[in-house]
C-alpha cells in the first residue's frame, strides 16, 4: 500500500504467496508426523496389558477348536454337523464345521461311505 510503483506490488504479493504456500506446507509436514507419531507413555503400557491379553485368548480359542476339530471327526452325519453349524457363533467354529461337511459330501460322492439318511443309488 505505501508503494505506487505496480511491478513491485506484483513482487510483493508473489512473495505473500510463496511465505503463505510454505506455511502450509510446513502445517501439513506437521500434521503428518503427528498422525504417524509412536504411541507414548500410558498407551504403550495400555498396548502391552492388550496383547498379553489378546495372546491368552488367541491361545484359548486355539485349544478350543483343536478340541472341536476332534469332536467333528467322530460326527458322520450331515445333519449333525448342520445343527452344530446353525449353533456356532464364532467364525472360526464354522469354518472347520463347514470344511467337515464338505468333506463328509465328499466321502458321499466318491462312495466310499454311503449317507444314513438316503439310500444308496446302485
Amino acid at each position: 500500500e505505501v508503494t505506487l510503483d505496480l511491478a513491485e506490488r506484483r513482487r510483493i504479493r508473489s512473495a505473500i504467496r510463496e511465505l503463505q504456500r510454505q506455511e502450509l506446507e510446513r502445517d501439513e509436514e506437521a500434521l503428518a508426523s503427528k498422525r504417524f507419531r509412536s504411541e507414548r507413555g500410558s498407551h504403550r503400557q495400555d498396548n502391552k496389558e492388550n496383547w498379553l491379553r489378546s495372546q491368552q485368548l488367541e491361545e484359548e480359542q486355539q485349544k478350543a477348536l483343536a478340541s472341536l476339530s476332534r469332536q467333528l471327526e467322530s460326527i458322520s452325519d450331515v445333519e449333525e454337523l448342520t445343527k452344530l453349524l446353525r449353533g456356532a457363533s464364532e467364525y472360526e467354529e464354522r469354518k472347520l464345521i463347514r470344511a467337515a461337511i464338505r468333506k463328509l459330501r465328499a466321502e458321499e460322492i466318491e462312495g466310499k461311505e454311503p449317507p444314513a439318511s438316503r439310500p444308496a443309488l446302485w
